[in-house]
């Protein structure tokens, strides 16, 4: 198949103010409830004493699963007593842990999320050692370990130990993770991903299908040890073997379908398209020999073509999209070169700090995703110095935009004289406009317009991009147009070449 790579997502949300990791002012604390009528009471009030780091709030959510042991009497007489710390939601019939925690995230308003079970096992003393972590700006979620040293256990069923074992390994395999309990009931994880990920799982599966999606956003995860004091199935255990091998299924599952993010974030393709290793590694060899010491990459999403182009003296990675800020900050917060800021194409005051101070500015599909595009070609301008490049790639060819196009938020596709006029616009001298990959047009043609289809399969993707040393080589032979158009314009001006 014929990726493009998709780098922007300017319909997305506005991110939120703020540095980057932005402040954390509450934790949301979600506890699915059923059937717990002699225990709720007791652990929501060890919830609500817990102690909180880093002058936290915290907002209390629970949810009864439609129990029928006079649970929900408890609750509602406790939430009356705690009005404003603790709300209630009320499930109608009863549809197990995942459903009512998927409930619990659309209603949170907390900046970080965790999850609580209702029986005493987990001890909120814990919070404190659960949050560190994500508060500190290092991990994007946090799992309570039972089997890792560092705290109390009370000593149970073994077979039930090594049922978790074997489901955490089975999980570790097909997710890269090195994790030690991903059954775990206590998981933090940032509020802004967790909100963004779909959550399917109704029942226990909920926690493998978590650990699958984390892992595939390539988010940090951290285990911290937890104290734990496990239940018999006399004191009201509800997880059984049915649920173990739920969560087999859950594991199996995740690792074929890619559906790591909601499709209100629009982030899906973007994600597929991240795995074009090889692709991205033809686009940066492309542009390489125009890129100079000081760049400011425009659209960088999750920052495919920026690990193809560092090391530069500076280099600038920007985006509009919370999501790919906080993934741009977790890939490159580490490198000492590299400045990662909110930039708007369409917005001048964002260009205010930038004008003048680059030698390079990389756009590369990014353009068809503005409306205005004639102002952010002004603000690539303003952004460089006299003699700088501009290094733009856009799709190519009215007659190739379909469905594809629609599902990645392209207002258009170029035409070379479009390009010219534009460029001369914005007061910039086009040095070389080429095509590229033409080994994708009848592949996009066919997909786009003939298949319409919406998105890019992973198995087209895959042979796609293992096939990229023999598109190189065939692509210049081949007579046709290509699917992207290249531009090398600069900023005319004194040591302009």
């Amino acid at each position: 198949m014929c990726p493009e790579p998709g780098q922007s997502s300017e319909a997305a949300p506005e991110p939120r103010e703020g540095p980057l990791p932005g402040p954390f002012r509450k934790v949301s604390i979600l506890v699915p409830v059923y059937n717990e009528r002699f225990f709720a009471e007791q652990l929501l009030q060890e919830v609500l004493s817990a102690p909180l780091p880093g002058g936290l709030e915290r907002e209390v959510i629970v949810v009864d699963d439609a129990s029928t042991d006079g649970t929900r009497e408890v609750l509602e007489a406790f939430a009356a007593a705690h009005p404003g710390t603790i709300t209630l939601l009320r499930q109608e019939r009863n549809r197990g842990k995942g459903a009512a925690l998927r409930r619990a995230v659309e209603e949170s308003s907390g900046e970080i999320i965790l999850t609580q079970d209702a029986d005493l096992e987990y001890d909120p003393g814990d919070y404190g050692r659960l949050l560190a972590p994500i508060l500190s700006g290092e991990a994007d979620a946090v799992y309570g370990s039972r089997f890792q040293t560092g705290g109390y256990r009370r000593v149970l069923y073994f077979w039930h130990t090594v049922g978790n074992r074997l489901l955490t390994t089975l999980s570790n395999m097909f997710t890269g993770l090195n994790l030690t309990d991903m059954e775990t009931g206590y998981k933090a994880v940032r509020a802004l991903i967790l909100k963004s990920i779909p959550l399917r799982s109704d029942r226990f599966g909920i926690e493998p299908e978590i650990t699958a999606k984390l892992a595939r956003r390539d988010c940090r995860i951290f285990e911290v040890p937890i104290s734990y004091r496990g239940r018999s199935y006399d004191e009201g255990k509800k997880i059984t073997w049915r649920d173990g091998l739920r969560a087999v299924l859950t594991i199996l599952k995740y690792r074929l379908i890619d559906d790591a993010y909601d499709e209100r974030y629009g982030h899906a393709m973007l994600l597929g398209l991240s795995s074009t290793h090889r692709f991205n590694r033809w686009i940066a060899d492309t542009i390489r020999p125009w890129v100079g010491s000081e760049v400011l990459e425009l659209g960088s999403g999750l920052g495919n073509i920026t690990l193809k182009l560092l090391p530069r003296d500076r280099y600038v990675v920007s985006d509009t999209d919370p999501l790919h800020l906080d993934y741009l900050r977790n890939r490159f917060g580490d490198y000492e070169r590299v400045e990662i800021r909110k930039v708007d194409l369409e917005l001048g005051e964002d260009f205010d700090a930038l004008e003048g101070r680059f030698d390079t500015a990389v756009c590369l599909n990014v353009l068809e995703h503005v409306r205005d595009d004639e102002t952010a070609l002004r603000n690539i301008h303003r952004a460089l110095a006299p003699g700088g490049r501009a290094l733009v790639l856009v799709p190519a060819h009215r007659w190739l935009h379909g469905t594809l196009d629609e599902a990645l938020d392209h207002h258009r596709r170029y035409s070379r004289e479009e390009l010219r006029e534009r460029f001369q616009q914005a007061g910039l001298r086009i040095d070389r406009l080429f095509s590229f990959n033409r080994v994708g047009t009848l592949p996009w043609f066919l997909n786009a317009r003939i298949l319409r289809r919406r998105r890019l399969g992973r198995f087209q993707l895959k042979v796609f991009d293992s096939l990229v040393w023999f598109w190189r080589f065939l692509s210049p032979l081949l007579p046709l147009p290509g699917l992207s158009l290249v531009v090398v314009a600069s900023r005319p001006g004194e040591g302009a070449d």
